[in-house]
């Protein structure tokens, strides 16, 4: 079983480090390709948008084969996706290449989650699913700063190239280290797709994408706001997204404990507010080298907290559709990251500075903490009239 899970969280150590890596080479990929920094942030978008439209569509299609089948495929995509990257020739194509390797994200991550729990033991799912996203927080640690360093000290092709090997890796671990395993025949398209229908399940998609867009309005231009406006050199970024990493992996522990202690709900507003009042902090202690490193990790952790219980908020809501609820969490959050990523970037497009995205980030994130307290508000009312009324004798 561990070996299994092991080559499960290499893909999500690859996906982890092509989707982040891209906030810490940013200036770097400008230059590159004679764009501005805003035009950068497109690329960030298109991989989110990758995401979207391959989440459900990957899904759909390979959720009735063998588990092992559908994770070899996309393993495949991931690798080649990744590569071709690295040989992009200009921004046009390195738009379109950076969609091209969203597309298997959310499908892995969704087929990966549910064969984890075939994976587990008895009693033992979460800690199984949870074994699997070790890769995506270890890739914010390791990979992402790593790929930051060699991008901006080398070329940015040799960060891609990197993660285009990781995906031969994750498609030798799977081939040799998952289980063979039968398909569960699914329900038909529309049957499937009839989650959707479930106002609940739409309040948490919509606070999925602007709640969790609040952290990449502010994490998608970290590394302007370090070097134009905190004064570190550019060197000193591969190291404080370490910190940003570190925070975000005590963040991913944090959001599944308060899920507990509490309930995803109860979670998901906390964590909401308490986002936007550390994205607005920033604003106002950004040119402090001391306490821009005091907060980069705080930030990490308040806003990547945010997405186990939301997560958990999904998949609750759709389980009549195993495969396609679980993929669309990630397909869902990287809406918000195309959104945070783009509204982020108008106001520096508008000449307001590299604080900007803060603000967008904070008014997200209280939108976000709406929405949540009118799921509240639903579920409460809902409870209410399923209660018993008492007997008048």
């Amino acid at each position: 079983m561990r070996k299994g899970l092991t080559a499960l969280a290499i893909g999500a150590f690859a996906l982890g480090m092509t989707e982040f890596v891209m906030m810490g080479i940013l200036p770097d990929m400008a230059i590159a390709l004679e764009i501005t920094i805003p035009e950068a942030g497109h690329l960030i978008s298109a991989y989110a948008l990758g995401v979207v439209i391959g989440a459900p569509v990957l899904t759909i299609y390979l959720q009735n084969k063998p588990p092992r089948t559908a994770l070899l495929i996309l393993a495949t995509w991931i690798m080649l996706g990744n590569a071709m990257a690295a040989l992009a020739i200009g921004y046009k194509s390195m738009l379109l290449l950076r969609f091209v390797a969203g597309i298997p994200h959310g499908a892995y991550f969704g087929i990966g989650a549910v064969v984890a729990g075939r994976l587990a033991e008895k009693g033992k799912i979460a800690q199984a699913v949870a074994y699997m996203f070790t890769g995506l927080t270890i890739a914010n640690i390791v990979g992402v700063p790593a790929g930051t360093y060699i991008g901006h000290e080398f070329d940015w092709r040799i960060t891609f190239g990197i993660v285009g090997l990781i995906g031969l890796l994750t498609l030798f671990g799977i081939r040799f280290w998952l289980p063979e395993m039968k398909a569960r025949k699914s329900g038909n398209i529309r049957s499937d797709f009839a989650i959707f229908r479930q106002w609940d399940l739409q309040l948490i998609l919509m606070i999925a994408i602007i709640g969790t867009g609040g952290f990449f309005a502010w994490y998608s231009y970290i590394a302007p706001l370090f070097t134009e406006v905190g004064g570190f050199d550019a060197g000193s970024v591969t190291y404080l997204m370490v910190l940003a990493g570190l925070g975000m992996t005590v963040g991913n522990v944090l959001g599944g404990k308060l899920s507990d202690w509490l309930n995803p709900l109860k979670a998901t507003i906390i964590l909401l507010g308490a986002m936007a009042l550390v994205l607005g902090m920033m604003i106002f202690v950004a040119e402090s080298k001391i306490l821009v490193m005091l907060m980069t990790p705080v930030i990490g952790a308040v806003a990547f907290a945010v997405v186990s219980p939301v997560q958990i908020l999904i998949m609750e809501a759709s389980q009549k559709a195993e495969m396609l609820g679980s993929s669309i969490g990630p397909a869902a959050m990287n809406v918000g990251n195309a959104l945070g990523a783009y509204l982020a970037g108008l106001p520096i497009a508008w000449g307001y500075g590299f604080t900007s995205p803060e603000w967008v980030g904070a008014g997200l994130a209280l939108l976000g903490l709406c929405i949540s307290l009118i799921l509240q508000n639903r579920k409460r009312a809902k409870s209410k009239k399923s209660e018993p009324r008492p007997v008048i004798a």
